[in-house]
C-alpha cells in the first residue's frame, strides 16, 4: 500500500463521511489489499476477498463517490479485517 492509498483509507474511516473522495483511489486502495475485481455490465464491479464480496456500481459521469458508497466500502473493509 502506498501513501495515496493510505490517506484514502484514513479518509474512508474519517467521521463525519466523506463524500468527496474519487472512486478511482478507492478502486486502488481495494486492489492493493488484495481484493479480485469482476467487471460486471455498464458501471458494475464486485470485489471479492477471502470468499466475502462487495458489489458497487462506479460513479458516473462525476468522479466523486457519494457517501452512501464510501460508507458501503467502510463496511466491507472492516468485513475483511481492514481498519486504520
Amino acid at each position: 500500500m502506498n501513501t495515496k492509498q493510505k490517506k484514502t483509507l484514513l479518509a474512508i474511516f474519517k467521521n463525519p463521511i466523506n463524500g468527496n473522495l474519487v472512486w478511482s483511489d478507492i478502486e486502488s486502495l481495494l486492489r492493493s489489499l488484495g481484493c479480485r475485481v469482476i467487471e460486471g455490465s455498464g458501471s458494475s464491479v464486485t470485489f471479492e476477498l477471502e470468499g466475502k464480496r462487495a458489489y458497487f456500481h462506479r460513479p458516473h459521469p462525476q468522479k466523486e463517490s457519494l457517501k452512501y458508497r464510501v460508507k458501503a466500502v467502510k463496511e466491507f473493509l472492516i468485513s475483511i479485517g481492514v481498519k486504520p
